[in-house]
């Protein structure tokens, strides 16, 4: 049932083309399969160490907060990095939302609702619901998204077999965030390669369980999806000042921006 997901690992290099964009921030581009459904689809992967790049959340909204209207367009000049946050609903997060250590909205319930903690230290956390009690008073800031992807390099029930309330077959454009053993954050974003670069934000690329095998081909141990489809955009700076961005059309409410930091505090 899951074959074609979890077997997808095989298609891929057997080594990640990791290569440094500024200090504490690698860069790695490649086609998610060399033939089959996923072999017009691009993987762009970041990977931060958050002592060297610090992650803050930045909210934005419209309409009198009906309508989401942050994008990575509003990099700051002196900010590395910038992604959509979480899933929304109108023009609000959804789900647990912690801002300057304030609690602002208490958390979503679901089995596949993984938070997302950024801690004093710049510690970024994937927490399991079940965890996330215990940090509702300490953490600086944090917000929530689904689906689960990895717990223990291990994808969810939910996503081992159909009929479990997540569809497997949809394919969509994807944006992912993980955390390895050794604290590393992770970022993969798809993009659909069509014939002169058109339609590069078509909605076509993995489904669930291959989001999974990709962000544990990249080394996450934990790991959550973000929202895809039209929302799904990424932005960097590579060390010469230049932007490189991946746009979408959906404006969102929150995003978050990486910015440098000299030490790693904590």
């Amino acid at each position: 049932m899951l074959a074609s997901g979890w077997t997808l690992a095989l298609a891929l290099a057997s080594v990640i083309p990791w290569r440094e964009v500024q200090p504490g921030l690698e860069r790695a581009e490649f086609l998610a399969a060399r033939s089959g459904p996923l072999s017009r689809v691009r993987i762009v992967a970041l990977r931060l160490d958050p002592c060297r790049v610090r992650l803050e959340l930045v909210e934005r909204s419209r309409d009198e907060g009906t309508l989401g209207a942050w994008a990575v367009d509003s990099l700051p000049d002196q900010a590395m990095l910038a992604f959509n946050a979480g899933q929304f609903r109108g023009g609000a997060p959804w789900g647990w939302h912690v801002r300057d250590g304030v609690e602002v909205q208490p958390p979503g319930s679901g089995t596949l609702a993984m938070a997302i903690t950024l801690g004093a230290s710049g510690r970024v956390s994937l927490v399991t619901p079940a965890e996330i009690p215990a940090l509702r008073t300490n953490v600086r800031a944090a917000f929530q998204s689904y689906p689960t992807l990895l717990v223990d390099s291990v994808p969810p029930r939910e996503l081992r077999a159909p009929g479990r309330g997540v569809d497997l077959m949809h394919r969509d454009s994807r944006l992912a965030l993980g955390t390895t053993s050794s604290g590393q954050v992770l970022l993969l974003l798809t993009r659909f390669e069509a014939v002169a670069g058109i339609g590069s934000t078509l909605p076509y690329g993995p489904t669930i369980p291959e989001l999974a095998t990709l962000m544990r081909r990249l080394g996450a141990t934990r790991a959550v999806g973000l929202d895809g489809g039209l929302s799904s955009q990424l932005a960097m700076r590579e060390r010469s000042g230049a932007l490189v961005k991946w746009t979408n059309w959906r404006l969102v409410p929150m995003g978050v921006v990486g910015r440098a930091v000299t030490k790693c505090y904590g």
